[in-house]
């Protein structure tokens, strides 16, 4: 479906499936098959949470059992899937106080700054975890993913703890369980929260849909000419806007991004997407290596100011051919602002040769088949 905002009931009167199917009545409704599948497992878990809560304020005073807390949901696919979108449908349909939705590099840095709080207690981790229950019922954790060993250990047992004590956890990820922490230093011991998981949580892939960051991009030119500072200005403002689509719920980055060996200004970067200044990227003294890291981290890049290149302009044209190759081997989508078309990016000895491949590859990065294109985001060296 189309990723607009619409209104929901904070009463509790409109399911999630409710909510959909009137949203399925506006004029820019697309059906999306994975998602509507998706929204019943998140309707059946609506309910469950619904007939829980009703059951659990019968109970009080009158009877020391409890009813039994519902699974959580694990939702999983490719960037741009509508899981984010479709977390937050369900967290605004659920009438509950004790309930909070959540970046989940953003949870991770509160559960070290608790932790270091909580350092007098004799397990802080099962302190947290406390906490944790004290204030939440429901926990929606958006963007689940494990690339740390410190976070890999704490996860483990947080997980548990937290669902022992009656948290309901629905989480988005990019990877299912098994695809979590793939290559990490000891990862074994990461396994058993992996089987907590698949035993605790509904798992459910939402990929063959639509991607709906792709028809954002798709919707606006991927490769804008600037022929004057009005027109510079004016296509750093699309890129913004058209940056801002992709990002949305991401946390951004405003300084630099980190590649095995250095750091590299961005003017933004997000989880999935970075954008970076022509004379930084091709200016700097980077190599093929660098260019693969990035590919291998962004499937969508943003690249500003590519200028024309003259024989004055060889290292910087050299470095941006090798750029293309890598982003096009990989099939990173991107955006960018240049001062000519791609066929005129060079001119005079510098228009033949090796860059009329940039050129072509450059034009070809623009195709509705090329953005269809997984991205390649492991196992790929130079």
């Amino acid at each position: 479906m189309s990723h607009h905002t619409f209104d929901i009931p904070a009463d509790g009167s409109m399911s999630p499936k409710g909510w959909y199917q009137a949203a399925s009545e506006l004029p820019d409704f697309v059906h999306d098959a994975a998602q509507a599948a998706a929204i019943d497992k998140l309707d059946a878990l609506w309910h469950q949470l619904m007939e829980f809560k009703a059951k659990r304020n019968q109970f009080l005073g009158r009877s020391l059992r409890s009813p039994d807390v519902p699974d959580g949901l694990y939702l999983w696919g490719g960037v741009g899937r509508g899981k984010t979108f479709l977390m937050d449908a369900f967290y605004n349909c659920l009438p509950y106080q004790r309930k909070r939705r959540i970046h989940f590099h953003n949870f991770m840095a509160e559960v070290h700054h608790e932790m270091k709080l909580l350092a007098e207690h004799k397990d802080p981790l099962m302190a947290l975890a406390d906490n944790i229950a004290a204030h939440t019922r429901v926990l929606c954790l958006d963007e689940f993913h494990v690339d740390d060993i410190a976070d890999a250990m704490i996860l483990g047992r947080l997980v548990a703890a937290m669902l022992e004590r009656g948290v309901v956890l629905l989480t988005t990820s990019n990877y299912p369980p098994d695809g979590l922490y793939p290559h990490g230093l000891q990862r074994q011991n990461f396994l058993p929260a992996i089987d907590l998981l698949k035993r605790k949580l509904k798992v459910l892939n939402v990929d063959g849909g639509n991607d709906y960051r792709l028809r954002a991009i798709a919707r606006e030119p991927m490769f804008i000419v600037a022929e004057s500072v009005d027109d510079d200005t004016a296509s750093e403002a699309r890129m913004e806007v058209l940056f801002k689509r992709i990002a949305a719920g991401m946390r951004h980055i405003e300084h630099h991004i980190e590649i095995p060996g250095r750091h590299i200004p961005v003017k933004k970067a997000a989880r999935t997407v970075a954008w970076f200044e022509f004379s930084e990227l091709c200016g700097g003294a980077h190599a093929q290596e660098d260019y693969l890291a990035i590919a291998h981290r962004y499937p969508t890049v943003f690249l500003s100011h590519i200028p024309q290149m003259t024989a004055e302009h060889a290292a910087e044209a050299r470095r941006f051919t090798w750029l293309v190759d890598v982003f096009y081997d990989n099939n990173v989508r991107l955006v960018a602002s240049a001062a000519a078309i791609p066929g005129e990016l060079c001119s005079g000895a510098m228009a033949c040769g090796e860059f009329s491949r940039t050129a072509s590859r450059l034009s070809e990065m623009q195709s509705k088949h090329y953005m269809e294109q997984p991205h390649h985001s492991q196992n790929v060296t130079l």
